[in-house]
């Protein structure tokens, strides 16, 4: 929801008049499209150094299980670890300023990567470093943009919003792994590291153009941090749908983090695949949240709000089957099919539900609880995926990889129990205020 200038200051220039009996588009708003090209920047060069980072550390450290479930788990043990106190320092700051600074440490955090390869001094545990100091900015970063949106938009303008926010992601996610796939043949990996360094400062620089003024609360009515902790978290636990969003994106996140940890070097070691093989299955994975993107407001219309967040959920499970299937298939050319498949049917679910529930939780939230709010889901949601990262980890090297990522599967399939046996499989509109629970 727009901020309404205070009495005597100037109009918010930050939207361009639409005409008259035409919906307002928010390609025509000065300060989304400010925010949408420093994430779709952002986005294809973390797309580049997702696929680096890990097989830098397979391939030029000589990473194992252990080590690749370590190094998965720091990427999101930031939100384990701040998540919750994240969300109430987010609602006291400047959410622009968190956003900035988010990209700035980011920056400068992979940009050390190339540095230390280029001086011949890259360890494994440098990686973990960058892993973690670059989680710990993306909670701050991830917990002020969801909650610098609605600031933003109008509440009707949400949806929308989302919908181009996860397209443009899923375009980064069809692009990104594709070009690193093939860049990786000519160059190395921390070059790649390099591009997403470069990404964030170009996204601090397109956040600084946003125009909305916001205003903190004064410092004096602050209230101690763990009551305003305690007042986002019991938002969550207490709502009757929130809780079950909350807990199937949970279950699926740890599962995520299983399989994550083991994806690449099951990819290169076990099915032996190429670089650009791995980079092609990531690419046609976001295809599928592509198609995503931009169904779900159709799907949101003819299937129902609530009914979208269980079906959605159930294809996390069904697709992520094709991913330990696939070592029984002879052939590499088979084994790309299936995996590109299944991770195409997993990643439409998976934006589908995204793009469904965070409008949702945006909407029936209070403003001035966002930050704590999304900090709180956050902390429950990602917080379980690097524990899920050491399990699948420790797992991969006491059982073998492919018996774990069966688990992984198992898991995800699970994932969807608590939306599936809920009131949101026979509601087809959802809550728009915070006493309409069920």
């Amino acid at each position: 929801m727009t901020t309404v200038p205070p009495t005597g200051a100037a109009p918010d220039a930050s939207v361009e008049e639409a005409p008259p009996g035409r919906a307002r588009s928010l390609w025509r708003h000065h300060d989304f499209r400010q925010l949408w090209i420093g994430d779709t920047i952002s986005q294809v060069g973390t797309q580049l150094s997702q696929l680096a980072l890990p097989v830098l550390a397979v391939t030029l450290l000589h990473a194992g299980p252990r080590e690749m479930g370590v190094l998965t788990a720091f990427e999101t043990l930031a939100f384990l670890v701040v998540g919750l106190p994240a969300g109430a320092w987010v609602d006291r700051w400047h959410k622009k300023r968190v956003l900035m600074t988010g990209d700035v440490v980011r920056a400068l955090a992979f940009g050390s990567l190339p540095l230390a390869w280029a001086l011949g001094h890259l360890q494994l545990a440098q990686l973990y470093v960058v892993a973690l100091v670059a989680g710990v900015a993306t909670v701050f970063f991830d917990v002020a943009y969801q909650s610098y949106l609605p600031a933003i938009v109008d509440g009707d303008q949400m949806v929308d919003g989302n919908a181009k926010l996860q397209a443009s992601q899923s375009v980064a996610q069809v692009a990104g792994p594709a070009l690193g796939g093939a860049l990786l043949r000519v160059v190395a990996a921390p070059v790649l590291i390099a591009g997403d360094a470069v990404s964030f400062a170009l996204s601090a620089f397109f956040v600084r153009r946003i125009r909305h003024a916001e205003t903190p609360p004064a410092r004096e009515s602050r209230r101690p941090l763990r009551t305003e902790i305690a007042e986002g978290l019991a938002f969550v636990v207490r709502h009757p749908l929130l809780v079950r969003i909350t807990a199937c994106t949970s279950i699926g996140n740890f599962a995520s983090g299983v399989m994550a940890a083991l994806f690449v070097l099951y990819a290169l070691n076990i099915l032996g695949l190429s670089t650009s093989a791995v980079g092609a299955v990531f690419s046609i994975a976001a295809v599928g949240g592509l198609v995503g993107a931009i169904v779900t407001s159709r799907v949101v219309r003819v299937v129902g709000e609530g009914r979208t967040i269980p079906l959605s959920a159930i294809l996390f499970g069904v697709g992520e089957i094709a991913t330990p299937l696939a070592a029984y298939v002879a052939g590499t050319g088979p084994r790309v099919l299936l995996l590109c498949g299944g991770a195409a049917v997993a990643w439409l679910g998976v934006v589908v539900y995204n793009i469904t529930q965070v409008s949702f939780r945006q909407r029936l939230c209070p403003p001035a609880l966002l930050g704590r709010m999304n900090a709180s889901v956050r902390f429950i949601v990602w917080g379980s995926q690097p524990l899920g990262a050491l399990a699948g980890g420790f797992l991969g090297a006491a059982i073998g990889i492919v018996p774990t990522l069966w688990i992984g599967v198992a898991l995800q399939l699970a994932a969807s129990l608590p939306v599936l046996f809920s009131p949101l499989l026979r509601m087809r509109d959802l809550p728009r205020e915070l006493d309409a629970t069920v």
